[in-house]
């Protein structure tokens, strides 16, 4: 059976008291209605739902889809099969596409940062599609690595079709799968995501504002993407931060551009007001050792693959309790990353956050006298 230890016992219930004044808690109400097919509102640091609706109802995501054509080709920078400074050659189906555009001409030649800028501010279809075809040799093979990238990110109810959003049956996403693509996109190119931020931007000496509102409604707000057709309606990604706190509101089939920001700033509001989020412990600090069996060493110290952040309504932070859940015996050999139980983290009966315990270090197994000592020890014990 295994054992529970509180982590109290680790001094992260001193953590919690001491950074917190112990008066009455503040009430939390109902979330806001919102007037959307579907919609959530999620911590960024601790992955937790404030409040969501219909999030796994299959929708037509527009131009929320270059959020994913934006994170392949980011990828593929990273990886350094494209470069930013790459020279495109426009094709006549970019120059041809339709909808919003940052206006290529066919035959010119735009590099790949000013097509990603083109793409991220103006929302250009022409640009997506120049961006997909430079990034795999045609949109079609693109949208494979769109496919693959979803399936990465565990976006299990997504599917692409085309690099821009055009409207497609068997092009679909969900509110769910949307805000982990979010997440993924921030966490992962910090330095491109800023660029969601920028208010205009001009090419051909055409000068486009980026079309979310709350750039200019809200100082909290640095991005991230918008989108509409008259089938999905009127979407709206948006992400802000205030203090440490970084919020991700994911608003999906209102009917007008207004009310798409109304309903973001809604839930941003309210999960400012209402809730906060705080650092508990650090990825891959030790937590805890344990004895380790049969190894070359007798102590494994355990602790978290990722930082453990916990998102609770306001003043109710001494109210958390925290709890390791670990195996009784731990047998060498030990890979460090290997999981040895998990931390929990509880406010009343319900659960905010359940994170690995892993092992911070690999220990072999010991040499034949450890070995045998410490078979006759486990008999007896």
């Amino acid at each position: 059976m295994s054992k529970r230890i509180l982590i109290s016992l680790l001094s992260l219930s001193v953590l919690l008291v001491s950074q917190t004044t112990l008066a009455n808690p503040a009430l939390v109400p109902s979330p806001p209605a919102v007037a959307a097919k579907a919609y959530l509102l999620m911590d960024f640091n601790s992955g937790r739902v404030l409040t969501a609706h219909e999030v796994d109802k299959r929708i037509e995501p527009a131009s929320l889809t270059k959020l994913m054509t934006a994170y392949v080709v980011l990828s593929e920078l990273k990886n350094g099969t494209i470069k930013l400074e790459d020279e495109v050659l426009i094709s006549e189906k970019a120059w041809r596409m339709k909808g919003s555009r940052m206006f290529i001409k066919v035959k010119s030649r735009v590099s790949v940062n000013d097509l990603l800028m083109g793409m991220i501010v103006q929302s250009g279809n022409d640009a997506s599609v120049a961006l997909a075809e430079h990034t795999a040799g045609s949109e079609e093979t693109f949208v494979e690595l769109m496919n693959q990238y979803a399936a990465t990110l565990a976006m299990i109810n997504t599917h692409f079709m085309n690099s821009t959003g055009w409207p497609n049956k068997n092009h679909y996403t969900t509110a769910r799968d949307l805000a982990t693509l979010s997440q993924a996109l921030i966490r992962d190119f910090p330095e491109y995501y800023s660029w969601y931020k920028i208010k205009e931007y001009s090419h051909n000496n055409i000068t486009q504002p980026n079309r979310n509102r709350l750039l200019w409604l809200d100082d909290r707000v640095d991005g991230i993407k918008t989108g509409h057709t008259d089938s999905a309606g009127y979407c709206l990604i948006s992400s802000a931060k205030k203090g440490e706190m970084r919020l991700i509101s994911i608003v999906l089939g209102t009917n007008s551009e207004n009310a798409r920001a109304r309903a973001s700033r809604k839930l941003l509001n309210y999960g400012f007001r209402f809730y906060e989020t705080f650092k508990l412990h650090g990825a891959m600090k030790p937590l805890t050792e344990m004895r380790i069996w049969k190894g070359e060493k007798e102590s494994l110290p355990l602790g978290l693959a990722n930082d453990l952040y916990i998102t609770a309504p306001r003043g109710q932070r001494h109210k958390i309790k925290a709890q390791m859940t670990l195996e009784p015996d731990i047998m060498a050999p030990a890979e460090k990353g290997q999981t040895f139980g998990y931390v929990e983290s509880k406010l009343g009966d319900t659960v905010l956050s359940k994170q690995p315990l892993v092992a911070l270090e690999s220990i072999d197994s010991g040499n034949l006298w450890q070995r045998l000592s410490d078979n006759i020890i486990l008999m007896f014990k």
